[in-house]
């Protein structure tokens, strides 16, 4: 953007030449607001090509040459590699971390496709007349749109390098309505990047080291019980130089193996481990448990079976050993004698707890 004269107004004859050139346009603009518009050429002004200040200044009195007016010339070629980005990191309310401070830049490109629309929005409401200017208020507004759809479209920093394309696709097309208003097209629009403050950045990469260890601990056993199917094949086709491997490949196996079997045994999985709930709080004990490895209640009682003698665990209600059916007795309350129903875990007098 470019103003002829750079301050005040000039004085303009009829008669006189004007040379724009190309990708140039010249806005005629007179008393805060832009009226006629040439494009690339020689133009010899006169009335016929400024029609429209002719005759706003032939209205309130006779038209006299010369008039003064300014005149703006718009540059409409293709703008590339424009840079936006955050002057102070914007708040963004993360699901995670809570409140949390961003930075943000990229590039677009644009083109001023309505000369005449561009001085009237900005040059003669905003009072902006230099390209430095109208860069800050693009910059502005894009900005403002980034932090709008940040809170839309994201719940955490985390889930950030995801989203970056639909980001993308969605800020260029809230902005490319905002330029729209102001005479201007955007073309492209690009994030380079969006980053948090050090100290979340330390955050995410301490996160995806943790993911990470996960993986390697499903590596490394996929790794151990292949190296030992090699080991195996290996030692009856390698003679010695198979068992030498072979005893590298156990020290290393012997610390390893533990350790899987120990995350096998705390998650449950042993074989042929029978379980049944505790009757005091209902935790998994194995069926030969004496005492409930929970709550310490007392699993052995002196229940058996009228059949066989066999002992019989609480709350059973068949003997694992015939198959009986068991006769429920009533509870005696230690305190006061009550007889409460089998299943009872409170006398129904005192309150005292039943055994």
């Amino acid at each position: 953007m470019h103003r002829i004269p750079e301050q005040g107004s000039a004085e303009i004859k009829f008669g006189a030449q004007l040379i724009v050139r190309e990708s140039q346009a010249a806005i005629f603009f007179r008393d805060g607001k832009a009226y006629d518009i040439l494009g690339p050429g020689r133009h010899t002004l006169s009335t016929m090509n400024l029609p429209l200040i002719t005759k706003v200044l032939s209205l309130p009195f006779g038209f006299r040459s010369p008039f003064r007016v300014e005149i703006y010339f718009a540059n409409t070629k293709i703008f590339t590699h424009l840079k936006w980005g955050t002057k102070e990191p914007v708040a963004f309310k993360d699901a995670e971390l809570g409140l949390v401070r961003l930075r943000g830049f990229g590039t677009y490109t644009m083109r001023i496709t309505q000369p005449l629309l561009l001085i009237n929005t900005l040059v003669g409401t905003q009072g902006i007349y230099s390209t430095e200017e109208i860069e800050d208020f693009l910059r502005d507004v894009i900005v403002s749109r980034v932090n709008d759809l940040l809170g839309e479209m994201l719940d955490t920093v985390f889930n950030l390098p995801a989203y970056y394309d639909e980001l993308g696709a969605a800020i260029k097309s809230r902005v490319h309505e905002d330029f729209a208003r102001y005479g201007i097209t955007l073309l492209d629009f690009y994030i380079n990047n969006i980053t948090p403050p050090a100290e979340v950045q330390k955050m995410i990469d301490a996160k995806a080291g943790m993911q990470a260890v996960g993986d390697l601990d499903s590596f490394m056993k996929f790794k151990a019980a292949k190296a030992m199917g090699d080991a195996a094949t290996a030692e009856g086709a390698g003679g010695d130089a198979g068992s030498g491997m072979g005893l590298g490949l156990g020290a290393g196996l012997g610390m390893l193996i533990p350790g899987m079997l120990q995350k096998t045994m705390q998650e449950g999985h042993l074989p042929g481990t029978k379980k049944m709930d505790c009757p005091a709080c209902q935790a998994q004990i194995p069926m030969d448990a004496r005492f409930c490895s929970n709550c310490g209640h007392q699993i052995v009682t002196i229940n058996k079976c009228l059949q066989c003698d066999n002992d019989l665990p609480a709350g059973a209600n068949f003997c694992m050993s015939c198959g009986t059916k068991v006769e429920k007795k009533s509870k005696k309350c230690a305190k006061c004698g009550y007889q409460a129903l089998p299943e009872a875990n409170f006398c129904n007098e005192c309150g005292e707890e039943l055994p």
